[in-house]
């Protein structure tokens, strides 16, 4: 390889080097946003559990049973890629036991793109690239579920996404809803309303459902952009050493170029020594 080529690859890598940690700073500053979204989010999901928790406490007949149907199994993947093995992660992931057709929803454009031609995902949704974009993505989806949900109490909807804080995939169910809840308790007193318990029923597990959709979106995200970040840090890592080898092969193709002019310099004035003493 020449010295310009040298150069000339020095300069591509270097441009990629560049990129690359352009893309590692944006995904810190993503993660940034979502860890303060993400606080906010938890306290909205309490708020909601414990006014269902006293409601269900009083209107027990409410408690919807746990279903036996098969479960359709949400999976959060990735809008983007460099991040790593994530959506290999929760294909890994899912039980061997969900093999039926049309028995997955995805997001996520690169995971959609794996599960192309499976017969056993029945809806494919563009993910989130970033915060700004979660809630397009979940009014679609919220809509999706709520048209598969529509006049089946006992619709079995299970969730599977990268959990950043058990830095692990995390599969739960997400409907029927308030499965987590305590299943038996001191009756409570009916609390005051202002709507009639089949109403206000209905109105918290349409907020519940919403907040843990976003609750996931934002925990995938995060998690996401997480592993986007150590796998670009790698990346780049390894950019740094590759264009430190190629500084150093540069400088001694350099040095041996110099050594050739001084050789080529020398030889000449011997030349003209030689010429001089003949004449």
């Amino acid at each position: 390889m020449s010295r310009q080529q040298l150069e000339h690859h020095l300069r591509k890598l270097s441009e990629a080097r560049e990129i690359m940690n352009a893309m590692k700073s944006l995904a810190f500053m993503e993660t940034r946003r979502l860890s303060q979204r993400i606080e906010v989010q938890r306290t909205m999901l309490e708020g909601i559990e414990s006014a269902a928790s006293e409601f269900l406490a009083a209107y027990s007949g409410f408690r919807p049973p746990q279903s036996d149907d098969p479960p359709v199994t949400l999976l959060y993947g990735s809008e983007r890629g460099f991040c790593g093995a994530f959506n290999e992660r929760l294909l890994q992931a899912l039980p061997a036991d969900i093999n039926a057709p049309a028995s997955l929803i995805a997001t996520g454009r690169k995971l959609c793109s794996r599960l192309e031609g499976d017969p056993r995902l029945c809806h494919a949704l563009d993910g989130a690239s970033v915060l700004d974009e979660v809630g397009d993505t979940l009014n679609r989806l919220s809509d999706l579920v709520g048209e598969l949900a529509s006049g089946n109490s006992r619709f079995n909807l299970w969730v599977l996404y990268h959990d950043p804080d058990a830095q692990e995939v995390v599969r739960r169910p997400l409907l029927p809803p308030f499965q987590s809840l305590p299943q038996t308790g001191p009756r409570h007193p009916e609390p005051d309303l202002n709507l009639p318990p089949s109403q206000c029923y209905a109105g918290l597990v349409e907020h519940y459902l919403f907040a843990e959709l976003h609750a996931i979106a934002y925990l995938s995200l995060m998690a996401e952009n997480q592993q986007r970040m150590q796998h670009l840090d790698g990346a780049v890592r390894y950019l740094d050493d590759r264009l430190e080898a190629l500084a150093q092969k540069g400088r001694e193709i350099r040095q041996e170029e110099i050594t050739e002019e001084i050789e080529v310099i020398l030889l000449n004035a011997d030349n003209n020594d030689d010429s001089s003493m003949s004449r």
